[in-house]
């Protein structure tokens, strides 16, 4: 699991299963740390790059988000791979991610 950051948008690399988020924890946390509060609007969350994830992953990915909105910036996940965007209904749907057409926003 890895989050690299650029301006207004973070791209999510790699594993985001329990494995993946548990050994690179703390690159979240420093990742919070490059967003200027209120800096801009939207803040896009590339997820091309997602290799996998879980509900562990998922879980984490929402608390992150939702620490990047009280930092006054909403996030708006983009390019997510159709199996994960499958995965993400299956495991949390009921528990509030949207679906737009190039867009995937797990709600807060």
């Amino acid at each position: 699991m890895t989050i690299c950051m650029t301006g207004t948008e973070a791209r999510l690399e790699g594993d985001w299963t329990l494995t993946g988020v548990t050994r690179n924890i703390d690159s979240l946390a420093l990742s919070l740390q490059q967003i200027e509060p209120g800096s801009s609007k939207h803040f896009r969350v590339d997820c091309g790059q997602m290799k996998d994830a879980d509900i562990c992953g998922l879980q984490l990915l929402n608390v992150w988000m939702q620490c990047v909105r009280f930092r006054g910036v909403e996030p708006r996940l983009v390019n997510v791979p159709s199996k994960l965007k499958h995965a993400m209904h299956i495991l949390v749907g009921h528990c509030g991610i949207d679906t737009y057409p190039e867009t995937v926003m797990l709600a807060g």
